[in-house]
């Protein structure tokens, strides 16, 4: 692909072109600002034409920060000595009340890999049947490498999503990244899952080992899921763990990423996190082609996120509320419950 070719390039995305390894190779390697912006436009010229100027809205409740794995990019690992929590069913349901009617879309039940919900999975179920009989809504669960039995029964009681990330499709930086566990695993349980009429998720990290063809890699391994959400997250070294002081040079940032992912993926939702870098973070992700914010969390919550760039502030930033009134900054607004289902589908 020339560089003259980027401000046809959305307009042939919406035509049904798709691009190419060298296609990617380009993009991936673009560095001056000027095109990048130019790279911008064409990922929220395609965001446009399928979702307009509507946006959605995903609470996140971490419910568990207790694993058995031991990750070596993430906080959680088991290793890591740090304060742990594991909500109470009555926590739960007072979370529960204080998200009913303020504009979610869909709910994001996450924890660790806990060992005990993992001994007695049906404690898992019997939390995905309260928030869905509470509230309503879509529910999102992200618990890890769960069995097909356990993944059938929450579908069963209502679970909608499944979110379970590869990290790498690069099979010799996953061993480094996730140590010890089953790169098939977890492909094989998105298969299962979207055959059970689950909509899934996939997601991958930069900025964490990763060059341009690692990365090709890993979007093409994407592919091969037909997910219904694609993510990419920036690698935040994190306090106590093995990457805590792992620095990556390269140039392929999150918001690259996420253009790339909105051209390949034009239908699709591709998340804008608060995880990172709060709303501010928010509006460079949205403006790069995503659709959906995440990691947005309950009122006056003390909840945990996945990076936490906010831990110990006082003032969080990552309310409902918040959100929404810097999209109407930008000119966008939150979507309708069924624009929403309909574009789930699931």
């Amino acid at each position: 692909m020339a560089l003259d070719e980027f401000d046809s390039l959305g307009d042939k995305v919406i035509e049904g072109y798709q691009l190419t390894d060298n296609d990617l190779r380009t993009l991936l390697s673009l560095e001056s600002e000027e095109n990048l912006e130019r790279l911008y436009s064409a990922a929220r010229k395609v965001r446009d034409h399928y979702f307009g100027n509507r946006d959605f809205l995903n609470c996140f409740i971490y419910f568990s920060t207790y694993c058995k794995n031991q990750c070596s990019f993430c906080y959680y690992n088991c290793r890591n000595e740090i304060n742990r929590y594991r909500l109470t069913m009555e926590e739960i349901k007072e979370t529960c009340k204080t998200l009913k009617g303020v504009g979610f879309h869909m709910v994001d039940l996450t924890m660790g890999e806990d060992p005990y919900y993992y001994e007695d999975p049906n404690r898992f179920v019997e939390l995905v049947q309260l928030v869905k009989e509470d509230l309503g809504l879509s529910i999102m669960i992200s618990p890890g490498l769960m069995d097909n039995a356990t993944l059938l029964k929450a579908r069963e009681k209502g679970a909608n999503f499944l979110a379970l990330y590869q990290e790498t499709y690069d099979t010799e930086l996953y061993r480094k990244l996730r140590v010890g566990q089953s790169f098939d695993g977890r492909v094989n349980a998105r298969r299962f899952a979207k055959k059970q009429g689950y909509c899934v998720e996939d997601g991958i990290l930069t900025g964490v080992g990763n060059d341009i063809e690692s990365t090709i890699l890993s979007l093409r391994g994407m592919s091969t899921n037909d997910p219904d959400m694609v993510r990419v997250m920036t690698f935040l070294p994190q306090e106590g763990t093995p990457l805590e002081g792992f620095r990556d040079k390269s140039n392929l940032s999150e918001l690259k990423i996420i253009s790339v992912l909105r051209l390949m993926f034009p239908k699709r939702l591709i998340p804008a996190s608060l995880d990172l870098e709060g709303i501010d973070g928010m509006v460079l992700r949205l403006n790069a082609g995503a659709n959906i914010v995440t990691s947005i969390l309950p009122p006056d919550s003390q909840l945990e996120g996945v990076a936490n760039y906010d831990r110990g502030l006082k003032e969080r930033d990552r309310d409902i509320k918040s959100v929404i009134q810097r999209l109407e900054i930008m000119g966008m607004k939150p979507a309708r419950q069924a624009d929403f289902e309909a574009v789930l589908g699931c």
